[in-house]
Formats: C-alpha cells, sequence, structure tokens
C-alpha cells in the first residue's frame, strides 16, 4: 500500500474504460442504479480487504460505505469466509431445508427478544416487503404509516417520497413515486409522517386507524443521514400502536447487530411486534430475516403465503451463524462505536478550527455529518438544507482515496476493521478536502459557519 503522503493524484483510466465496456451489456453500465456515480467518477472493485477497496486503477481507497453496512467484520474476514466454504460443503439449494436455519434463528432470538420466531429471505426488500404483507394479514387492513425520509427497500409500497422543492410550506407536501412504473392507484394506502412527531402520529391514527394494518418505522434512518428518533417519540409510537391495534414493524435493515447487540431496539429500549434485519448479518453474504411475535408469525403458511429458491442458502446461513457468533461474543461492537466517536471528534476538531457549524447524526457505526449547529430531526430538515459543500467535498474524498457516499443521506459506515491507520489516512484527507472545498467555493464560507 502506497503511504499516503507519497500516493500520487488518482486515476481513473481503467475504470472508465471498463465502463463503456459494460455500458453495451449494463443500464448505466452497472447492476444498480446506486453504484453509477456518472460517466467519469463510476468505479469497479478488484479487490477489498479489511477497511479498505482496490479499484481497476489500483487505487487504494479506506471505504466508508462498506456496501451500505453489510461488511460490519471488514471485507474478506477470514473466519466468515472460512465458515462460509465449510457451508458449500453442504451441498447448494435444495428447495429442502438444513439444521442451519435453526442455529441462526436460535442466535437471533437469544439477541433479540423480539424475535420469537423468524423466516429468512435474501435481501432487506424482500424482507420489508413479507412483514408488510403478514401484517396486513394479521390485522384484515390494507394501509400502513411510513416516515417522511425512510427507506424500506426497492418495491411499490415503498418507493414514495416527498420532493420538498415543490412544497409552498403551507400544509403538507405532495408525494410522489421514487421511480416510473408504480402504480399511482397504490398511493391511497400509504399515509406519510414526520419523525418525532407523536401528535402527527396520533391524529393520522385517530383519523385511519380503522384501516392501518402498521407501522413500518426505522428508529434511526439508513438513508437520511442516519436522523435518529428521540426515545420518547418511539416509547409514544409503541403506545399509539398498541392502542389502535397497528403492528408496529422495526425496520432493522441497516441497524440490526450494528448498533447493539439486540440492534436499535436494545439500544431504544422498545419491542417491535415484526422487525427486519439483513446488511450486517452475515458480513456481506446474501440474507435477511423477519422476525417477530409468535402469534403474527405463525400465520406464514396458514394463509400466508413466503419463499424463495434461494432463501437460507447454506452459505450464507454458515456466514450468519459466524458473524453473530463474533458479535454477541466478542468486543466487535464496542470497538466499532469507540472508532466512530474518534472519527467524529477528530472530524470535529477540523471543522472547529475553521469555523464551520456541524453536527452528527445517527449512531457512532453509522453517522451522517450536517453543516449546522443542530442536527436535523425530520427529512423535511435536511431537505431544506444546504448540502452542496457536503456533496462537493465528498468528491475531494474520492479523489484523496477516502470513500464516502457522493450522497450526504447516506451515513458513514464503520467496520471492526478500521484501525488507526485508517483514521490518520481519513482525518488527513479530510482536512485537506474541507480546505480545498472552501477555496474552490468561497460562498460556503457563509453556508456552514
Amino acid at each position: 500500500m502506497v503511504p499516503w503522503r507519497a500516493r500520487m493524484a488518482r486515476t481513473l483510466t481503467r475504470n472508465q474504460e471498463h465502463y463503456r465496456r459494460a455500458l453495451q451489456r449494463l443500464p448505466l453500465g452497472v447492476a444498480s442504479n446506486f453504484r453509477f456515480w456518472g460517466e467519469d467518477r463510476t468505479l469497479y472493485v478488484k479487490h477489498g480487504r479489511g477497511a479498505r477497496i482496490t479499484d481497476l486503477d489500483g487505487n487504494v481507497y479506506v471505504d466508508y460505505r462498506m456496501g451500505y453496512g453489510p461488511a460490519i467484520l471488514g471485507y474478506a474476514d477470514p473466519r466468515v469466509d472460512a465458515a462460509a466454504r465449510a457451508g458449500m460443503e453442504v451441498g447448494g439449494v435444495f428447495a429442502l431445508s438444513t439444521e442451519g436455519e435453526y442455529r441462526v434463528a436460535e442466535r437471533i432470538a437469544n439477541m433479540v427478544p423480539a424475535a420469537q420466531l423468524v423466516r429468512f429471505s435474501n435481501s432487506g426488500t424482500e424482507a420489508v416487503m413479507a412483514a408488510l404483507r403478514l401484517a396486513r394479514a394479521y390485522t384484515r387492513r390494507d394501509d400502513y404509516v411510513i416516515l417522511e425520509g425512510s427507506y424500506h427497500g426497492l418495491f411499490d409500497a415503498a418507493m414514495w417520497y416527498t420532493p420538498m422543492d415543490k412544497w409552498a410550506r403551507v400544509g403538507d407536501p405532495e408525494v410522489y413515486p421514487y421511480s416510473e412504473g408504480i402504480p399511482l392507484s397504490t398511493r391511497h394506502f400509504a399515509h406519510f409522517v414526520q419523525a418525532n412527531d407523536a401528535d402527527q402520529l396520533e391524529d393520522v391514527l385517530k383519523r385511519h386507524g380503522h384501516s392501518i394494518a402498521c407501522l413500518l418505522i426505522e428508529p434511526i434512518m439508513g438513508n437520511c443521514l442516519g436522523i435518529a428518533a428521540d426515545p420518547a417519540y418511539v416509547r409514544a409510537a409503541r403506545e399509539l400502536c398498541d392502542r389502535y391495534g397497528v403492528v408496529m414493524i422495526i425496520d432493522e435493515v441497516k441497524t440490526g447487530f450494528r448498533v447493539a447487540r439486540g440492534g436499535v431496539q436494545e439500544l431504544y429500549g422498545v419491542r417491535a411486534d415484526l422487525c427486519t434485519f439483513a446488511k450486517a448479518i452475515a458480513n456481506g453474504y446474501p440474507i435477511s430475516v423477519l422476525a417477530g411475535r409468535e402469534d403474527i408469525m405463525r400465520k406464514l403458511g396458514r394463509g400466508v403465503a413466503h419463499g424463495g429458491t434461494y432463501t437460507a442458502h447454506p452459505v450464507s446461513l454458515a456466514a450468519a451463524d459466524k458473524t453473530l457468533e463474533i458479535l454477541a461474543e466478542t468486543d466487535a461492537l464496542e470497538r466499532i462505536a469507540l472508532y466512530g466517536t474518534r472519527l467524529r471528534g477528530g472530524m470535529s476538531a477540523i471543522l472547529k478550527a475553521r469555523g464551520i457549524a456541524h453536527s452528527f447524526v445517527g449512531h457512532p457505526s453509522m453517522s451522517g455529518l450536517y453543516f449546522a449547529h443542530e442536527p436535523p430531526r425530520t427529512y423535511r430538515d435536511w431537505k431544506g438544507s444546504d448540502y452542496t459543500f457536503y456533496d462537493a467535498a465528498a468528491k475531494v474524498l474520492h479523489d484523496e482515496c477516502i470513500l464516502c457516499e457522493p450522497d450526504s443521506r447516506e451515513p458513514w459506515f464503520v467496520s471492526a476493521a478500521h484501525d488507526d491507520s485508517c483514521l490518520s489516512d481519513t482525518l488527513r484527507a479530510f482536512e485537506v478536502a474541507i480546505d480545498r472545498t472552501l477555496d474552490a467555493l468561497p460562498a460556503t464560507r457563509r453556508v456552514p459557519a
């Protein structure tokens, strides 16, 4: 690895050449819209080890995306990969069950009290889809409540957003589909509320509770800067769900087994009726979980359909078993949180020295950086702010081989593989990025101050 101070400026020649080839067979040259960063800046990974990845040009990055959170122990963790290789010996997909399903379900139940029964899927989207279907079946209601700015996967029921630039700040903003191809007729099932506003949630339940099956909530918004709900709000939401017979679905696809061994439910002292997990379960191997109350979960197979050819693949189960063992029985999560706290402290010192107002949102293991004295409490707070400074600084960080999401909504994810060398490289590059952004965009000197 080339020392940070001696490293030459980043070049992307091979990445760009591969992009032009890939574009002939892949829309946008990638397998997911979110991996396209423009014709000149889209990256292709050669390999990843620990907390660093190497692209096709040989640029080595300290990574704070970590696959949007799955690589909680770091890329190519030898313990998890050895377990996965052992899982290969089982033989593949049988359209039958294996013993591994029970072992992993037992681990999850021991870590998350709400997980009385468990079902597996392959992605967070699939798990949330199943949770919504199950809640509707259990309550015999069709509508659901969702928080503005939350993200619950790429399926029609969850793909609605509020474009605040079109909002006249009178009444509630209009809600639009996040993509073409979403039937507009399904919009009436969804009711939107702001985070941290229990009165608004209560008002919606008073008016529509008879038709609402569930509240779908991320107490820490994994795709909106890591905006965290107040504990009092989560407790109030729990009580309101109980009062109106609404199923509380806590989406822990990003927070599960990351912010605490029992996830955000442990952190907030709340218990979901149904909960979903995915990212950190198996250190990057594809698996997700729907779990919850026994009386609700028993409807699966008794009126509610759920399944999948590749569900509970032995390789993913073996990786999950080992990953959860490490998270439950070692100090990995404590080290992750400590690193995140040190990272925040170092970034804060750099910003304070330049008189730049800032705050951090979320948990140290998945932090959002916000350029204002007070952190946002709702999606509207973030959307109504000026985040051009962050977006410009992120591009400089990429050029300095520190990989954060170019969109300020995505938190910085920390893994157990981030070490002192990662921290020192990051803070050096962060100082460069802030100074270059200030120099290139003089007007932003006034924005963060």
